[in-house]
């Protein structure tokens, strides 16, 4: 096919594609992780979300539905973000692992006593070490990936596009064991907007 005749039906498709076919593969991969991170999250006294770039933007769709859900949320990086402590959770992503400010917040977190959970596409990177159990690979191209063997798409949209979603994916789970309907959680909703 012709550059010229790809139109947005064809990328929508393709897209669609690939993000049901690497969710497809986490699930059946690794349903023990899934599970890990999800009991984390709902037992966590508190959450903090990190990524960065396109992997934050993400976390912070995340966070809010978990707020949305009545648990105590915060973005790193924020002017009111507190200091994380023990028992508390450090939710990350980042596609190869190795973000250096990302893994220094993972260290920190680890080392006051509190748990990481990380979304990434290395198994074996220094925030998966980090998290152990409570990693979530998605196998998905990283940003630097150019040989369109993993994804056709452009440096890490389909891992972000999968983080989006396993956000999403998370809160529907707890949403679920959580018993609330819909009605409790809306008053939560920004109203200043």
């Amino acid at each position: 096919m012709d550059v010229m005749e790809v139109g947005l039906g064809h990328s929508l498709g393709l897209v669609s594609n690939e993000v049901s076919t690497v969710l497809g593969s986490v699930i059946r991969t690794d349903p023990v992780s899934l599970g890990r991170v999800a009991d984390l999250v709902a037992d966590a006294p508190r959450v903090f979300v990190l990524g960065a770039g396109r992997s934050g933007l993400a976390l912070r769709m995340t966070a809010m539905r978990l707020m949305h859900l009545g648990l105590d949320v915060h973005v790193v990086g924020e002017t009111t973000t507190p200091a994380i402590s023990r028992g508390d959770l450090l939710l990350v992503a980042s596609g190869s692992g190795t973000t250096s400010g990302i893994v220094r917040a993972a260290e920190t977190a680890v080392g006051v006593g509190a748990e990481v959970a990380t979304i990434t596409t290395d198994g074996s990177s220094p925030l998966a070490s980090l998290s152990g159990s409570a990693t979530i690979v998605v196998p998905a191209a990283g940003k630097l990936d150019r040989s369109g063997a993993a994804s056709a798409q452009y440096a890490g949209s389909l891992f972000e596009q999968a983080v989006v979603l396993i956000g999403d994916a998370l809160f529907h789970a707890l949403w679920a064991r959580s018993g609330q309907d819909a009605d409790a959680l809306w008053p939560r909703h920004s109203n200043l907007e």
